[in-house]
C-alpha cells in the first residue's frame, strides 16, 4: 500500500499551501481507516471552473510529489481538455514528471473512468466526485442520511432499485450505481459506468475519492471488498453491446463508446486511449 506518501511533505508550496494539503493528508488517512465513510475536510478554492474536479485535485496536490510520475485521463482519454489542463497545472506546481502509460503511473487522477490495465499496490487512483451522496436519490434531507449511514439503513435504497427493475425490467441506473464498502459503507463510486464497478472489489490498489464543491473525502483501500447493490435472483451486469468492438485496435473487452459516422451509423472505440494503443503496439 502507498499510504506513506499521505505522511509526506507534498511538494513546493504554491496554488495550494503546505496547511490546506496536510489537511486533506489527514482527511485521506481516516477515510482509508474506515473505508466507505465521507469524512469532511475544509475544501480550498482552486483555479478550475466548476465541473472540473476541485476535490480531486486537492487530494492530487496533497499526494503527489516531485519523484511521482502523474497520468490524468478525462472519459478514459488523456489528451481531453479537462486531462490536459490539470495534467499541466499539477506538474507546474509540483514538478513531477506526466506520463500517459498506466503502468508507469505512480499517481492517476480520473474523472469517469478507472483505466483497463490493473493497477498495482504500489500505484493510487484519485477520482473526481461531483456528488459524494449515493442515498440522495432517495431521501433530500442531509440529517436523515446520516442517520440512515450511521445506522447502516439503505433500505430506501433497495426500494427505488426494485422499483427501477419493475418499472423497467432491468436495473436502468449506470453510471455512480450502489455499492457497499467492507459490508458497511454505501458509497457512491463517482460517475464510473457500471463496467468499472467490479476493478474496485479486491483491488491492489489505493482509490482516492474527492469531492470540493461538497467537501468530502471517501476511499476504498486495497484488498478491499465493494459489492454493488443486488438482488439474489437479479445478477449485476455490466454494460456491453453484442458484436461491438473497437474499429482501431477491434478489442471486445473494453469499455467502448459510440462515434456517430457522417452516414448516420456509428462505430466504437475504446474509452481508454493508453489501453487502445497499446493494444494496437502489442498486436504488430
Amino acid at each position: 500500500m502507498r499510504l506513506q506518501a499521505l505522511a509526506g511533505d507534498g511538494g513546493p508550496r504554491g496554488i495550494f499551501d503546505e496547511l490546506s494539503k496536510r489537511e486533506v493528508r489527514r482527511a485521506a488517512l481516516t477515510a482509508v481507516a474506515v473505508p466507505g465513510y465521507q469524512v469532511p475536510f475544509g475544501s480550498r478554492e482552486m483555479p478550475v471552473a466548476r465541473g472540473w474536479g476541485s476535490g480531486g485535485l486537492q487530494v492530487t496536490l496533497a499526494l503527489v510529489g516531485p519523484e511521482d510520475r502523474l497520468k490524468v485521463i478525462d472519459q478514459g482519454e488523456d489528451g481531453g481538455v479537462n486531462a490536459a489542463n490539470l495534467r499541466r497545472l499539477i506538474t507546474g506546481h509540483v514538478g513531477c514528471a506526466e506520463v500517459t502509460d498506466t503502468g508507469k503511473a505512480s499517481v492517476i487522477q480520473s474523472r469517469h473512468r478507472i483505466p483497463e490495465t490493473r493497477l498495482r499496490a504500489d500505484q493510487v487512483l484519485v477520482l473526481q466526485v461531483p456528488v459524494p451522496e449515493p442515498l440522495r436519490a432517495v431521501e433530500h434531507d442531509a440529517r436523515e442520511q446520516r442517520r440512515m449511514h450511521a445506522e447502516a439503513d439503505y433500505s430506501r435504497m433497495w426500494v427505488g432499485l426494485y422499483e427501477d427493475l419493475v418499472r423497467n425490467g432491468v436495473v436502468t441506473r449506470s453510471a455512480g450505481y450502489p455499492c457497499l464498502v467492507d459490508g458497511r459503507y454505501l458509497i457512491s463510486p463517482t460517475p464510473i459506468p457500471r463496467f468499472d464497478v467490479p476493478k474496485l472489489d479486491m483491488a491492489d490498489h489505493l482509490t482516492l475519492f474527492g469531492a470540493g464543491r461538497e467537501k468530502r473525502i471517501y476511499a476504498v483501500p486495497p484488498h478491499t471488498r465493494v459489492e454493488p447493490l443486488v438482488f439474489e435472483d437479479v445478477p449485476f451486469q455490466v454494460e456491453h453491446t453484442p458484436g461491438a468492438a473497437c474499429r482501431h485496435c477491434g478489442s471486445a473487452g473494453s469499455y467502448l463508446v459510440e462515434v456517430p459516422r457522417t452516414d448516420g451509423s456509428v462505430e466504437w472505440v475504446c474509452s481508454d486511449t493508453d489501453h487502445c494503443a497499446r493494444s494496437r503496439t502489442e498486436e504488430t
